[in-house]
């Protein structure tokens, strides 16, 4: 310039960052646009599920597998693709998976997946990765769409909103229960230790139970509270329709037929106290609903395998009762279960009987007098269902009806969680593993021991040394020729360590016994009558001592029991009966689900 200032460079050439210009920052900002909007959607074209099924092995083998599943089509019409459930959304987390998951090329790069056989072999290995990965996150790509804050109970099947409710109090996290939801389920080929270390609640993941879901937990059960009592009084007021037209009918030939059913136990005089309880007044005694439901071959050993029930871990690791999932579904997986389903793999029931009803309703009275015990059961009988594989269809033809009842003593694993579970094993008669009368016969000391010749009847695990639960290596489930001494079996039962059982036939024929390494009949005290009333009533009455003698649960005052029953009905034997699940009793105590009131 002419006064001798140096003239001013143009504003695009002047030093704006780090000695860089302005034109050199605006170009280094539009490249760093272009490169990053071009470096984003080729990443994010890598998650469309048309780039992941690609490749054949993708395409061919894992995507046939989802489609149809409730991740591809569902009633909501909201489906996940593959990097929903493989790909986190953030960021960080994002890159950080896609620089594990190029690793995985590798094995198309190398032929190592590229037929169905190779795959096969390396689906569990696979399978394994995605499990820890997730467990790893507390199953963070799960909760993109799930949320326990977005639970409803009311839209969950009890089991459900069990498993949910101990998943947030213990830590639990999606994949530990949710694995092969979209592809093959080969939780079955991992070893058990793997799987009960993977699935172990983890304390960080425990969170507070959302007001919402309390909300709407209380809202389901007092529906279902509602529906179960008027769905009770509908078949209260049909009953009492049928005995009005039956009383009706034979007003005139009452005489009559009380003279010739005189000596056995009729009807009016069950409903009057019988000769078992004749001092009894049912009326004034409450009646505890109860539903037996047909297990199959649902043996204490397949309720503690995983492989086989989703319900193993909280039974075994959680301390769950069996009531705490199955409560409100028991005539969903009796009526499965009777009709040749049950079971992941439909096996709990290979042998079905057409007709055969899932479960039994029925009622239980039970009260006392300071001396004896006394219990009437009520239920409806079905009618006779032959069974194909018996000839002439009765298993048991002496006896139309049986019912048990089972009282846990001390020392028994998970007696208070199970009940009578607990004597049902994979090898007792009927069952999967029942050995058969040769290889019973062939035990020689042992089928001595247990007064055996071709069954195996209940036993408890505590009176063998050894019981395989899992069936590794294709062993038998079970441990029936397992006996520990007899000294130690007399031990246990002084030591209060057996099941008080109590039986009563269509006969009216009461044994009281016990069941440790065998069925006992030990010629205990006890009374019993059975009778079946005009309108299709099954009454059966029945009574002890509170205290009674050796094999005899003694019931006392202030202690709460854990009983189960059974009924045997049209017929049936071993297996083939309906039973309920772990129930509380006790004296003189409303809160236990069959309380013993004095009278």
């Amino acid at each position: 310039m002419t006064n001798g200032q140096t003239p001013k460079k143009p504003l695009w050439r002047r030093t704006f960052l780090w000695g860089m210009p302005l034109a050199g920052v605006a170009g280094v900002f539009i490249a760093g646009i272009i490169f990053w909007g071009g470096f984003n959607t080729a990443m994010e074209a890598t998650n469309t599920k048309d780039f992941c099924i690609s490749c054949h092995e993708m395409g061919d083998y894992v995507y046939e597998e989802y489609k149809g599943t409730i991740h591809d089509v569902n009633r909501s019409g909201v489906g996940a693709v593959c990097s929903d459930c493989h790909v986190p959304k953030d960021w960080t987390h994002k890159i950080i998976r896609k620089i594990k998951a190029s690793k995985e090329v590798w094995g198309k790069i190398t032929g190592k997946i590229n037929t169905p056989e190779k795959f096969d072999a390396h689906r569990l290995q696979l399978a394994m990765n995605e499990w820890e990965r997730m467990k790893a996150t507390d199953s963070r790509e799960c909760r993109n769409c799930h949320h326990f804050d977005s639970m409803m109970p009311e839209f969950q099947a009890p089991r459900a909103r069990q498993q949910h409710l101990n998943a947030m109090q213990n830590g639990q996290t999606c994949i530990d229960c949710h694995k092969g939801i979209a592809h093959l389920d080969v939780r079955d080929r991992a070893d058990e230790a793997y799987l009960e270390t993977l699935e172990a609640p983890n304390p960080k993941f425990a969170r507070e139970i959302p007001q919402a879901y309390l909300d709407s937990l209380a809202r389901v059960e007092a529906k279902e509270a509602a529906e179960a009592e008027a769905k009770k009084a509908e078949e209260e007021a049909q009953k009492a329709r049928i005995m009005a037209a039956v009383e009706a009918a034979r007003t005139d030939e009452r005489a009559k037929v009380e003279a010739e059913m005189s000596g056995t136990a009729t009807d009016a005089g069950a409903a009057e106290g019988g000769n078992v309880a004749p001092n009894v007044d049912w009326s004034a005694v409450a009646a505890s609903d109860l539903t037996l439901f047909y297990p199959g071959q649902a043996s204490f050993e397949w309720v503690q395998n995983g492989k086989t029930h989703g319900g193993a871990r909280p039974l075994t690791k959680g301390g769950d009762q069996c009531t705490t999932c199955h409560a409100a579904e028991m005539e969903a997986i009796g009526t499965k279960i009777v009709a040749g389903g049950g079971g992941k793999k439909d096996e709990l029931e290979p042998t079905p009987i057409p007709g055969k009803r899932g479960v039994i309703g029925a009622t239980v009275q039970a009260t006392h007098d300071g001396e004896n015990v006394y219990f009437r059961m009520q239920w409806t009988d079905d009618g006779h269902k032959p069974a194909p594989f018996v000839d002439g269809g009765k298993m048991d033809p002496d006896n139309q009806i049986k019912v048990a009842m089972m009282i846990t003593g001390t020392g028994i694993e998970m007696g208070d969680q199970v009940g009578c579970w607990a004597t049902c094993h994979a090898d007792n008669t009927y069952m999967p593993f029942d050995p058969g009368a040769e290889a019973i016969a062939a035990s020689g000391d042992v089928a001595a021991q247990l007064k055996a010749d071709s069954t195996i009847t209940k036993y408890l695990s505590e009176s063998r040394t050894k019981i395989e639960i899992k069936g590794r290596r294709g062993k038998a489930q079970g441990g029936w020729d397992q006996l520990k001494t007899p000294e130690e079996i007399d031990q246990m039962l002084a030591d209060g360590s057996f099941m008080d059982l109590l039986r009563v036939y269509a006969d009216g024929t009461a044994e009281n016994g016990y069941l440790l390494e065998s069925r006992v009949q030990n010629g205990g005290e006890m009374a019993g009558e059975a009778n079946l009333s005009p309108d299709g009533t099954w009454t059966v009455v029945f009574s002890r001592p509170l205290v009674g003698g050796e094999g005899d649960v003694a019931l006392e005052a202030g202690k709460t029991y854990t009983v189960g029953f059974a009924i045997h009905d049209d017929f049936a034997a071993a297996r083939f009966h309906h039973v309920t699940l772990n129930t509380s009793l006790a004296l003189d105590n409303a809160e236990a689900t069959i309380n013993v009131v004095a009278q």
